[in-house]
């Protein structure tokens, strides 16, 4: 793979690429002290099971207090992963899985080859003798919200780190036919012209995808008008220069997060 095919490779928007990583709850709004099952999982489709489980190693569930709880009956199958979280703390909880690494393409022995992995392990599986190698570092963010009885924003505050999105809306308190405003971050700073798409789960029944656009002002900000109640699935990506480490050269970005919009 050229320099130019890697990069392009890289500025792919999400939408575009052929599998999207997704976290699903039971539900997203729930009574106090209630229990919540999610599942995790890698598809084409927005929350259909079918092709790759989403790994639990970097899953991060953050209380309402800031505080981090831990997942249970953490299950990894087929094609999806499962995990149960006891809310014993009133309020918002965000549940976040964190990747990163890095992407390589490289020449040995006149063959063209690919390593994916993370920087430390690059020098050591590369061998020394290849050539043409060209390298793309990856931050893939997979997000979504649960409330345990009383709505806050305290697990929601951002990291500065890669695409992050902040709720202006609350993200548990969406509605069928009701607008709802989102603000998206790169490293902290508002990501400007930023595309994204959110498309309803349940492709399985229908022919149509009905993905809905929108591209974020100056502020970072973006709207969204629920035009009916469900599951959906929001996503964007960026590409820049900003590597965290060498001999990558570009960096992608990738955030997925998922909603229930309920009806009125």
């Amino acid at each position: 793979m050229t320099r130019t095919l890697l990069l392009a490779a890289l500025a792919l928007p999400l939408a575009a690429q052929a599998h999207t990583a997704w976290l699903l709850p039971s539900a997203t709004v729930l009574p106090v002290k209630a229990w919540v099952t999610v599942d995790a999982g890698i598809s084409t489709d927005a929350f259909i099971a079918n092709h790759n489980p989403l790994k639990l190693d970097t899953l991060v569930i953050t209380a309402p207090d800031g505080s981090t709880a831990q997942p249970e009956n953490a299950l990894t199958g087929k094609f999806r992963s499962t995990f149960d979280v006891n809310l014993a703390i009133p309020g918002t909880y965000r549940l976040t899985v964190l990747n990163s690494g890095l992407n390589a393409s490289y020449e040995l022995n006149g063959e063209k080859k690919r390593w994916r992995g993370k920087a430390e392990n690059l020098a050591k599986e590369i061998p020394a003798e290849a050539t043409q190698l060209e390298v793309g570092e990856t931050l893939q963010r997979v997000e979504t919200f649960v409330t345990d009885g009383p709505k806050n924003l305290d697990a929601l505050k951002p990291t500065g780190k890669g695409l992050e999105l902040v709720p202006v809306t609350h993200p548990t308190d969406l509605f069928n036919g009701e607008t709802a405003t989102f603000k998206l971050l790169i490293d902290g700073a508002p990501a400007v012209s930023q595309k994204v798409s959110v498309v309803r789960g349940g492709m399985r029944y229908r022919n149509q995808q009905h993905e809905i656009e929108a591209t974020t002002d100056a502020t970072g900000a973006f709207r969204i008008t629920w035009p009916e109640p469900g599951q959906w699935l929001l996503s964007t990506s960026a590409t820049d220069d900003k590597v965290s480490t060498k001999p990558a050269t570009q960096r992608r970005l990738s955030y997925t997060a998922s909603f229930e919009v309920l009806p009125q």
